[in-house]
């Protein structure tokens, strides 16, 4: 008879579920996640089975109500989530209706590129309130450039109709960007485009992947990946800081209270004092793990390699889990591991270093690496910090941001 699983430690953490693992009915040139069938043996079924299912559950919800969360938010991601079925969605939300306790609710977030969406995948968002992350690159042209389907057929279509939908059953959706050589020229055709959809969050997400001499995708920076280069659909760092400056402006001038950009709310916040909300900009991170379907939990959704396999919810509760040492110091390296020029920058408070999976460039001048978009990072905050910063003093003083258009 197996022991008691004991009560997990409180320590915050979020998981990314991954229950289809990297399947995906999409074929996305810039993807990061579809290699990750290579980790698996020949036949394995990329399917989380009901058992691993339900003790992820129940020790979730474990491990946040000692957390002191109220409220147990799951997130569902893959590959595309919505190939499991809508009749497992239902047991899901039934699972986590018999689990929960007293006193608390669930929330689910589920990230999808929009193409399965039906009548009834719509009916059942609405249903249960799932907030819906739609995946959407701009225009058609843009969208079918970067994100095919496996037989090179576009997507921009179904994803419309998939949104259309959504937005007709009254579901929550955000729409996350991804900005690659494909749509990083025409910013605020882009932007417009998006904003005049329906959605009032938009995410705007840099590509960036590095290709080994073998043609094989590199993994963790310093971990060899020597002789690799950027792949042909990444974008440069001034790229990225030209693309958030462009929308920023059209944003300030017509957008302000309608229109939310996660990065420029980052931004403001940390001006005025925040804490990071986004593991990127924190000075520390580690607490945002991935779950992949076989139960295996590693310390980042950017991280899924061995070298960062925290182990198995099958043996040892996933609160467990996220409290070991490795966690720990998986998170901690993200401040140790910065190099001189970051340690001496200005604007090291909004930024400190931007996710590690990124730094892969050479310091100027040192022997360290920095971060992939250190120079757009720069081109955006000293271009925007000042009207940020007019933003968060209109907020200090009660009166709503959206005020600065006045005088934009």
């Amino acid at each position: 008879m197996s022991s008691p699983r004991r009560p997990p430690p409180a320590h915050p953490f979020h998981v990314m579920a991954k229950p289809i693992g990297p399947r995906c009915n999409l074929a996305c040139d810039y993807c990061y996640y579809l290699e990750k069938e290579a980790m698996f043996p020949p036949g394995h079924r990329f399917r989380i089975d009901d058992a691993v299912l339900t003790r992820f559950v129940a020790d979730y919800i474990a491990s946040q109500s000692a957390a002191g969360l109220r409220e147990i938010a799951f997130a569902w991601q893959g590959g595309e989530p919505m190939l499991m079925g809508l009749d497992w969605f239902r047991r899901l939300v039934a699972l986590q209706s018999r689990l929960c306790p007293p006193g608390h609710r669930v929330s689910n977030l589920i990230q999808t590129n929009g193409t399965l969406i039906s009548d009834a995948w719509a009916g059942f968002f609405a249903e249960q309130d799932f907030l819906v992350g739609l995946s959407l690159d701009g225009p058609p042209a843009m969208q079918d450039a970067a994100r095919p389907d496996r037989r090179g057929r576009p997507s921009s279509a179904a994803v419309l109709r998939g949104l259309e939908r959504l937005q007709r059953a009254g579901v929550r959706v955000n729409l996350l960007t991804v900005v690659s050589r494909a749509n990083v020229a025409d910013p605020v055709a882009v932007y417009r485009y998006l904003s005049g959809l329906g959605p009032e969050f938009l995410q705007f997400i840099p590509a960036q992947e590095r290709i080994l001499p073998d043609g094989r995708r590199a993994g963790a920076p310093g971990r060899g990946d020597s002789g690799a280069v950027l792949a042909p659909f990444c974008i440069t760092g001034l790229d990225y800081g030209r693309f958030l400056c462009a929308i920023f402006d059209d944003w300030i001038a017509r957008d302000v209270g309608r229109i939310f950009v996660q990065h420029f709310d980052e931004m403001l916040g940390l001006l005025m004092g925040a804490p990071a909300g986004l593991c990127v900009f924190a000075e520390t991170c580690g607490t945002a793990l991935a779950l992949e379907q076989d139960g295996g939990l590693f310390t980042c959704d950017h991280y899924v390699y061995p070298a960062f396999r925290l182990g198995n919810i099958k043996a040892r509760p996933v609160g467990e889990l996220a409290a070991l040492p490795k966690a720990r110091l998986f998170g901690k390296d993200k401040q140790a591991g910065l190099c001189a020029t970051c340690r001496g920058c200005d604007w090291r408070f909004a930024c400190q270093g931007g996710c590690p999976k990124h730094r892969t460039a050479p310091e100027p001048g040192g022997p360290g690496r920095i971060n992939h978009f250190c120079d757009g990072y720069r081109m955006f905050l000293t271009h925007a910090a000042p009207k940020l910063r007019r933003m968060g003093a209109l907020i200090a003083a009660g009166r709503p941001a959206a005020a600065i258009m006045a005088d934009a």
